[in-house]
């Protein structure tokens, strides 16, 4: 969500820093298919049959216990983005999702393992696939869409359900407005019968409304006992003896209580992020690639997107949002800037330095240790304000490094387009 955030403000440049101060700690950790329907089952709701594979021995093994009657079997594509059955490979095949043959199983699964599937949500780059879902046909009777997200007018979690499913809930909220269910939920007390059952009358259930409204109960008691930011089951399927089945979910957790749920932030996938954020994450570092030309480092969000907008407003382009934090040390900085002049697109560094709880004579020398070990070869240009100000000046001018000193955030911005223009 940050990520997204971060990417759009930057694009659209100024009056970002108002939506950025209330979104920033919106942070969101996903997981796999696979891994949320495991989890899923574990609160008792009813999940398709389905086995992860990482290799062609597994997808094997896998495809004789989920092939169906007819011989036949889904082969679905582990990436943490939607839009997979659309998506291509890089390699030619299309779609991200197959239902085929048996026989034909292993020869698709070498197509798909391994390659790098791109999707709508995943940009030009792509996702790599690294395990494939081999899950059982299911035969169902019909769809539906059903998420629990945080709704910030009510303050609380907020159920949405529509009696279609399976594509686009923007599209159908856009043609069928008024298929479109919302219920709020009050933390404090949690859902009620009554509100569980106006959901499954909205959802239009034609099985066994009571066993539908408990499996909303289970989809709500794991939402709250796992501190999900989103549970979103697209399609909410019943099926032929009508029983509701989670038949795709996508999961959310918050980033803020990950120490209370150790063995789902476990599940994380780093192929699926970007290194450079990956490489930031262990020392603290905030870090969010764009793809503009000027490296940015400051120490603070707020900051970050300022330096962003004033650089966008001298024609300029950001090519990352890179908060150091209020208390970074100097070996943070040195990798802070490992992590810039890695990028090859980066072509000057912009460093905005607004020295309170964070000393500017901090940042100096962290900032010359960096250049001296990493060895920047890009034009380099440094603000700094605040505390321990002219010590931080006076470090910077004595290095002997080509470092261009900047008064304030306009001329530091100025000079860092000028020196790639």
């Amino acid at each position: 969500m940050l990520a997204s955030l971060v990417r759009v403000f930057a694009k659209q440049g100024l009056g970002s820093l108002g939506a950025l101060s209330q979104c920033q700690q919106l942070r969101f950790f996903n997981v796999h298919e696979y891994q949320g329907a495991q989890l899923m089952s574990k609160f008792g709701v009813n999940v398709p049959p389905g086995i992860p594979a990482k290799t062609l021995d597994e997808v094997a093994q896998a495809v004789e216990q989920m092939a169906d009657e007819n011989g036949e079997v889904v082969l679905k594509s582990q990436i943490l983005a939607g839009g997979r059955g659309l998506g291509r490979f890089t390699n030619g095949l299309q779609g991200g999702v197959h239902i085929v043959p048996k026989a034909r199983a292993l020869e698709l699964a070498k197509q798909m393992l391994g390659g790098t599937l791109v999707t709508k949500q995943t940009g030009p780059a792509g996702k790599p696939v690294n395990t494939l879902l081999i899950a059982r046909k299911m035969k169902l009777r019909r769809e539906m869409y059903f998420a629990i997200l945080l709704d910030r007018k009510t303050a609380g979690p907020m159920m949405i359900g529509c009696s279609e499913g399976g594509t686009s809930i923007e599209d159908l909220a856009e043609k069928y407005p008024e298929k479109i269910i919302k219920v709020p939920v009050d933390s404090r007390t949690g859902i009620t019968d009554a509100q569980a059952a106006k959901m499954v009358e909205g959802l239009r259930v034609t099985g066994d409304k009571a066993k539908a409204a408990q499996q909303i109960k289970a989809l709500y008691d794991l939402f709250v006992k796992c501190d999900c930011t989103m549970v979103e089951v697209n399609p909410l399927a019943e099926s032929l003896d009508g029983q509701l089945i989670a038949a795709d979910a996508k999961l959310g957790f918050d980033d803020n209580a990950a120490y209370r749920h150790k063995e789902i932030f476990d599940l994380k996938d780093e192929s699926q992020i970007d290194p450079r954020e990956v490489a930031a994450a262990k020392y603290d570092l905030n870090y969010i690639g764009l793809d503009g030309s000027i490296g940015c480092m400051v120490n603070g969000a707020g900051l970050a997107m300022a330096t962003m907008d004033i650089i966008k407003m001298h024609g300029g382009s950001p090519a990352n949002f890179l908060d150091v934090g209020g208390s970074a040390n100097e070996q943070q900085v040195v990798e802070a800037f490992k992590i810039l002049t890695s990028d090859k697109q980066v072509k000057a560094i912009l460093v905005n330095i607004f020295g309170g709880i964070m000393k500017c004579d901090v940042i100096a020398r962290g900032i010359v240790n960096a250049a001296k070990q990493v060895g920047v070869s890009v034009p380099l240009v440094v603000r700094l304000e605040g505390t321990n100000v002219a010590q931080g000046k006076d470090i910077i001018r004595s290095s002997g490094m080509a470092i261009i000193a900047a008064d304030d955030l306009d001329d530091a911005a100025k000079k860092a387009v000028a020196a790639i223009a």
